[in-house]
């Protein structure tokens, strides 16, 4: 599933079980907020050059990845993406790994992407509502999270 972000990253360690351990669990939530990050980029089938700079920006400055990681991190994303059947395969992986305040950043960071354009279209609204929904947030914290990226 994440085998080329394995690869730039390093060996990935198993607990006793066998079972891939919090590293490989840490990767995986980190490809399904990539993933969200892309799919909100191109839910108005424009991913302008901003939009990408804006989710390099994002895994670069927030959540810390070299230049190199975050390019293979969009590259497995997309593939993800690609062979995904719908959002809630990457919902579940950040819903057991991330804390609601995580969860409340991670839908400010989607705001980030729709408003870059400074608008926001249906597809971005209806997927805004849809993610929040999958992330089990209310809808007081998808606007509050919106107000702050418009007024903030």
């Amino acid at each position: 599933m994440i085998n080329l972000f394995k690869q730039l990253i390093g060996n990935i360690t198993t607990n006793s079980n066998g079972n891939p351990a919090a590293q490989d669990e840490e990767q995986a939530a980190m490809i399904a907020v990539c993933a969200l990050f892309l799919e909100m980029g191109r839910i108005d089938e424009t991913f302008t050059q901003e939009e990408m700079q804006q989710v390099l920006s994002l895994l670069t400055e927030k959540y810390g990845l070299s230049r190199d990681h975050a390019d293979a991190l969009i590259k497995e994303a997309d593939r993800e993406l690609e062979e995904s059947v719908d959002l809630w395969q990457f919902a579940r992986v950040i819903n057991d790994h991330y804390s609601v305040p995580q969860k409340e950043k991670l839908i400010e960071r989607l705001w980030r992407i729709v408003f870059l354009d400074g608008k926001m279209d249906s597809h971005e609204h209806y997927l805004m509502n849809k993610l929040s929904k999958l992330l089990r947030l209310s809808h007081k914290q998808l606007i509050d999270a919106k107000l702050k990226v418009l007024h903030g």
